[in-house]
């Protein structure tokens, strides 16, 4: 207790040095520790982002289809149309579970409520959307009266935005119809909130594409056939499959340069707090050369200079750990907005999980490597001769 007290008195006797060491040492913590929760939140919210959507294949007009199942995740439209026709052939297949048939379309309104212009997201699903996604429960109102009724289900932030519920009429920008709100859906946490859905058939009339589709969602009775299910749809020349499986560990993929970055910030973090350790440390012993000498003249042992010194190594690297875990429980939703601003996909969910083992295991090695700076300073300090240090201090 007494070469703690010691220690800490030490590095009082210049607190400004001290706090921006321990500052130093914070930021490294902090960098790591939100690197690790990130690595763990995108890979938990992109999975219950893929699993939200219901089924495990999708089926497109033929395109990049990466940038495609991208689109789809986010709700995007611009995609490319295939015949209705593929949908009736793979409903057939006795290997599939639920089938959904797919239409994204998007409206520009350039007299939006700001004035600024807006883009809306429609998708005419029919029935068996309800069936692959069947978690997903109404805020107000409910299902479609019929397939080609003028109506409209409305995600959460759709509506929220626009304040609608159902009962409500709506006017659609280049289309000579107004539209009942059918429903509103409850908050889900994926792509769903953003878009505005309609019949399958209301949305192929109204948008001139009788008989088309931009995707269609396919969940098998059993996940071991999705192989030959897959390898037997490669034969139709207008479409390609895209696994969700494979969608995943291709967007990881991608994420991972933007790991490799991180990564490499966080080890220039930590060598430079590594530095300014050991440069307030040895500054503080050669400020104190006079004073180590009287300690030693007095009696104190090599180990006991070593201890003390050694000791403050201790609380600065603690001070830093301590100061870094509360850092990154701050500013984990500030770095994860702005890594949202740079993905290429962004799932909807928390991507910077901060967990209690991440804190743990890097608290534990920021002491670990502050032991060992610490050691080249303290033996520099347990090595001073008392009558050379009282001379030297003179």
């Amino acid at each position: 207790m007494k070469i703690l007290k010691i220690a800490y008195r030490n590095l009082m006797h210049k607190p400004v040095r001290s706090i921006l060491t321990i500052g130093g040492v914070s930021m490294a913590v902090a960098v790591v520790v939100c690197l690790i929760g990130f690595d763990a939140g995108y890979r938990q919210s992109l999975k219950q982002d893929i699993d939200k959507m219901g089924y495990q294949l999708l089926v497109t007009a033929k395109g990049c289809p990466y940038e495609a199942a991208t689109m789809m995740l986010q709700g995007g439209g611009g995609l490319r149309y295939m015949p209705q026709e593929i949908y009736k052939k793979i409903i057939t297949d006795p290997r599939v579970d639920v089938v959904t048939p797919q239409l994204v379309h998007s409206i520009f309104d350039p007299n939006d409520s700001e004035g600024r212009g807006s883009v809306t997201l429609f998708m005419g699903v029919d029935d068996s959307f309800r069936k692959l996604k069947p978690w997903v429960q109404f805020k107000n109102g409910g299902w479609f009266s019929s397939s080609d009724a003028n109506e409209v289900i409305m995600g959460y932030e759709v509506a929220e935005l626009e304040q609608r519920v159902a009962g409500d009429k709506i006017f659609i920008t280049g289309v000579d119809k107004v539209f009942t709100v059918a429903g509103v859906f409850e908050r889900t946490g994926t792509q769903d909130d953003g878009l505005t859905f309609m019949p399958l058939q209301t949305a192929q009339k109204i948008f001139s594409l009788e008989n088309k589709l931009t995707g269609i969602g396919i969940k098998l009775k059993h996940i071991e056939t999705i192989t030959a299910f897959e390898e037997d749809l490669y034969n139709e020349p207008s479409i390609q499959v895209i696994s969700m499986a494979q969608v995943k560990g291709t967007i990881l993929n991608l994420v991972s340069s933007v790991r490799v970055m991180t990564t490499a910030i966080a080890a220039i973090a930590v060598f430079i707090a590594v530095i300014g350790v050991i440069n307030t440390i040895l500054m503080a012993v050669f400020e104190r050369t006079k004073e180590i000498g009287v300690m030693k003249a007095l009696g104190a042992t090599k180990y006991q200079i070593f201890k003390i010194i050694w000791t403050e190594t201790t609380i600065i690297c603690l001070g830093g750990a301590v100061g870094g875990a509360i850092l990154a429980f701050l500013c984990s939703s500030l770095v994860g907005f702005f890594l949202k601003t740079i993905l290429p996909y962004s799932p909807s969910g928390n991507i910077v999980i901060i967990s209690t083992l991440s804190l743990a295991a890097t608290g534990a090695a920021v002491l670990i490597v502050g032991s060992i700076v610490g050691i080249y300073p303290a033996y520099k300090a347990a090595s001073i001769r008392p009558i050379e240090a009282i001379r030297q201090g003179d």
